[in-house]
């Protein structure tokens, strides 16, 4: 990580060739950042472009070596300077940041690159351009640049609203689905958490994080190290305690994961290691650890990348020894695991059993068919190693044909499989390749409540893929999906609101959801508090929000009284979500908000403005500046807080 060099001296203590070196320096060090997280990507390359703008102003500054510059002058050089430093923080958050926080906080940081074009444009504005000499034609690319920070709007992706879906369900503590294998792995996907080294860079970032806790609160510190944790363990490395400590210890600086040597860790399980072994390439693991990697079916050296010319593993002796030293002097005791060798026959095996198991489902016998499909899903369900081999060894055509066979509790066990088949994002493709999608919908129909569940459940998986969205809605999917949120047990009804979520990413499958009536099925969700369904039901209508036949069909149903009582009475992400919808609602036509203040919403939003979440507090503010832009209250809060 770069260095804070001349980043913590006095900005208006320095001379004007001092302040344009440094700011060309600092524009020249985020031009070399290549890591922006995925969540603020396209925001962290706009600025970094829109900060290169400034170049030629800044060169020509440099060339003119103007001395006899005026202390005004200087001081408004050294706004800018103030300016960019504060981008430049950013834009280093961006770069180096923990992934899971990024994700978590994503509209708070969206709100901090707002801020951040407040000020750099003010900057640029109060610059005494002809005082410091500058040409026609750098002021006009100086101008260039304002306009540019003018016209900056938030992004709104859709990359964005599923990963707040995601993180909504995998953070509830009770939502059943908040260990649910596909959903973490979708999450570990977009977020790019899925090898050795992105776990091991996270890791250190999440420490760094929480120990830090610049405004973060602890349940959120508890919530993003614990979604490290399960991203761990869903990748093959050992499940530990990201900071050996409990997060509420005021000495974090004294856990032992942060005082054990760097190289006495395993680049796997970022343990201690109590068996350090050598690999062909010359690196060093955990014994237990690397085997596990290697019982996979990886030839490959989990750091380097490498191919194995072998799959030999050297004990290292000298730093066992080294590691047991260091133990000894500094009263440390090692962690004790259960020996077990590693099986260099056990992918063989796994092989075997699978090939046997593809071969029983085409089995003329419906017992033999059935146990078959019973193991196959378990395997499935159990590691991502399995899925690929299932469908290699031709395990997805059998399965799909197996859909239509006359047997209510074979379907299930069959959707089911191919739900956790599913979750491979190759494996999406050829699911529905081979024509599975009519047949799940076919189940979700008229099969058992865990089979319409399950298949709710996989139509969301295989929407993932944008081809299969447009496939599920020209198949007539959505409507049965609609007729589950409304009529289905609690899972089904979670289940088909995650997937009618997902597929109204797409402008025309909203249309269609609307048309099947999914808005009057999200409105009974609103007021049947017991489902426990709120921000899901709230989540979706802020989607369909962008549809003009959505904002018509919930317009007409007028729901604020509803609204406002969620954000009277809600949980704190409650009014959250409410708040949301109802700024979007406002937004568009302001009729809306002329009855929420009928029904006292006011009240409501100076409490959330003084106690809700962050996300709430942000969102209710810019409601009041609306209703105050808009004459409906008089200018007598307090809009900046």
């Amino acid at each position: 990580m770069e260095g804070e060099t001349g980043e913590k001296g006095s900005v208006c203590g320095s001379s004007e060739g001092d302040v344009i070196g440094e700011m060309m320096e600092m524009i020249e060090n985020v031009g070399s950042y290549v890591g922006f997280r995925k969540t603020q990507r396209k925001e962290s390359l706009n600025l970094v472009r829109r900060m290169k703008l400034l170049l030629p102003l800044l060169e020509e500054l440099k060339e003119l070596g103007t001395t006899a510059v005026s202390g005004k002058a200087l001081e408004r050089l050294a706004r800018l300077k103030k300016a960019l430093l504060v981008s430049k923080k950013l834009l280093k958050t961006c770069n180096y940041g923990s992934k899971i926080y990024l994700a978590h906080e994503c509209e708070a940081v969206g709100v901090r690159f707002h801020a951040v074009y407040d000020k750099l444009n003010q900057a640029l504005e109060d610059l005494p351009y002809n005082d410091l000499g500058i040409s026609d034609e750098v002021k006009e690319q100086a101008e260039l640049m304002r306009m540019q920070l003018k016209r900056a709007k938030r992004r709104t992706e859709t990359q964005d609203m599923e990963l707040a879906m995601d993180l909504m369900v995998v953070f509830s503590k009770t939502d059943d689905r908040n260990a649910d294998t596909a959903i973490l792995e979708r999450l570990a996907s977009k977020l790019e958490l899925h090898t050795v080294a992105d776990l091991k860079a996270e890791t250190v970032a999440v420490r760094k994080l929480v120990k830090d806790r610049k405004g973060l609160s602890a349940e959120a510190s508890q919530q993003i190290v614990e979604l490290l944790g399960k991203f761990k363990k869903l990748a093959g490395m050992e499940e530990t305690n990201v900071l050996d400590c409990p997060i509420s210890s005021r000495n974090l600086q004294r856990c032992p994961s942060l005082v054990i040597p760097h190289e006495f860790l395993c680049p796997i399980s970022l343990e201690i290691m109590t068996d350090p072994v050598i690999v062909a390439t010359g690196q060093t693991y955990e014994r237990e650890s690397i085997q596990k990697w290697l019982d996979s079916d990886h030839h490959t050296c989990p750091k380097t990348g490498q191919t194995l010319a072998h799959l030999s593993l050297a004990p290292n002796y000298a730093l066992r020894n080294l590691i047991q030293q260091w133990c000894e002097e500094n009263q440390f005791e090692l962690p004790k695991k259960d020996i077990r060798a590693g099986s260099n026959g056990s992918s063989i095996e796994v092989k075997r059993k699978v090939s046997s198991l593809v071969q029983n489902l085409s089995s003329s016998q419906p017992d033999v068919q059935r146990k078959a499909i019973m193991k196959i899903r378990m395997l499935a369900k159990e590691n991502p190693d399995n899925r690929i081999l299932i469908a290699n060894l031709g395990g997805i055509p059998p399965l799909v044909q197996l859909l239509s066979y006359p047997d209510s509790k074979l379907q299930e066990h069959t959707v089911t499989a191919l739900l956790n088949l599913s979750i491979d994002e190759a494996n999406k493709r050829l699911i529905a390749r081979e024509g599975a999608i009519p047949a799940i919908i076919e189940i979700l129909q008229n099969g058992t409540d865990e089979a319409r569940e399950n298949s709710a459940a996989a139509l969301f998986s295989l929407s993932m893929l944008d081809e299969n969205k447009v496939m599920i809605r020209s198949l007539n999917g959505i409507p049965p999906l609609v007729n589950l949120l409304q009529n289905g047990t609690t899972r089904g009804k979670k289940d088909a609101a995650t997937a009618l979520f997902n597929l109204s990413l797409n402008q025309t499958n909203k249309s269609r959801a609307i048309k099947a009536g999914i808005v009057p099925a999200l409105l009974h969700l609103l007021e049947d508090k017991n489902l426990g369904m709120i921000d899901e039901a709230l989540s979706i209508l802020l989607l369909l929000l962008s549809h003009p036949e959505g904002r018509t069909e919930i317009g007409r149903l007028s729901f604020i009284v509803t609204l406002v009582e969620i954000m009277k009475d809600g949980t704190p992400k409650n009014k959250e979500c409410a708040t949301s919808v109802l700024l979007e609602l406002g937004l568009n036509n302001s009729s809306f908000i002329l009855a929420a203040l009928q029904y006292g919403v006011y009240d409501h939003l100076v409490e959330i403005m003084r106690c809700g979440t962050n996300r709430a507090q942000r969102k209710a503010n810019c409601l009041l500046q609306h209703m105050y832009k808009c004459e409906h209250i008089p200018w007598n809060f307090n809009v900046g807080a």
